[in-house]
């Protein structure tokens, strides 16, 4: 078991040995996954027009907590939206093209994550498998599917949050965007840098009166195969269930 730990701890010894792609010179990687092809956009609303959350950030810290069962009244459109620019909105490319800077802490400014949305019970969207295209603030629709709620349910080893939340998170991680700069110091970054973007989930789902559940125990390659990634370019890391509460 110990020596699993090694991914844990802070391995900069080991990054200056090896060094990086990026001190190589090697061109940086894509700041966002291309997006599927034959698929239809959807915009979201502006950002500048999402007048909500303006509950006092003291009051949904202090409110903070896992909810996990769910009201049949849905989750609106321009909820949504708001909840994918809160956990990854993009405020700001530089100038080199390099990075992003977003709503959520990234080791380097690399941000690692793709967000995939199994949608059940979202205003506006029939259920199925989107993916949230932060650079451009639009969802691409990957299929639509009737029990999809229900396989992301057995895929997160049958939890009943998931199956019946109006709408689940599902966060992917590249792990070359991290790895092109910090090498094999890159894998607790992404660690860390996941949870940041969860915890805004859970404080942006108190500030609309959502309810948000963090979920960790998943069947690795079921997750995979339900986002359409590889397991190892791209993979899940991390998810949680939003609904409004009961």
């Amino acid at each position: 078991m110990k020596d699993r730990r090694n991914w844990l701890k802070a391995n900069w010894d080991e990054l200056e040995a090896q060094g990086s792609d990026q001190q190589r010179r090697v061109a940086y990687p894509p700041l966002e996954q291309p997006g599927p092809a034959a698929t239809e956009l959807i915009e979201l609303p502006p950002v500048a027009e999402l007048q909500m959350g303006t509950m006092p950030l003291a009051e949904a810290i202090a409110r903070r907590e896992s909810r996990r069962k769910w009201s049949a009244e849905p989750v609106k459109l321009a909820e949504l939206a708001w909840l994918l620019w809160a956990t990854q909105g993009v405020r700001s490319v530089p100038a080199s093209g390099a990075a992003t800077l977003r709503t959520v802490p990234s080791g380097g400014a690399r941000h690692t994550f793709e967000t995939y949305l199994v949608v059940q019970s979202v205003v506006e969207l029939e259920p199925g498998l989107y993916r949230y295209l932060a650079l451009s603030h639009r969802l691409a629709r990957l299929r639509l599917q009737a029990d999809i709620g229900e396989q992301a349910g057995e895929a997160c080893l049958k939890q009943r949050t998931v199956s019946r939340a109006a709408v689940t998170f599902i966060w992917s991680t590249v792990p070359y965007r991290a790895e092109w700069r910090y090498g094999v110091a890159a894998h607790k970054m992404i660690a860390i840098d996941a949870g940041h973007v969860c915890q805004n989930a859970y404080l942006g789902c108190e500030a609309l009166g959502l309810g948000c559940c963090a979920i960790g125990a998943y069947d690795q390659g079921l997750v995979d195969k339900l986002i359409g990634v590889d397991g190892e370019d791209e993979l899940a890391i991390y998810a949680c269930a939003v609904g409004r509460p009961m």
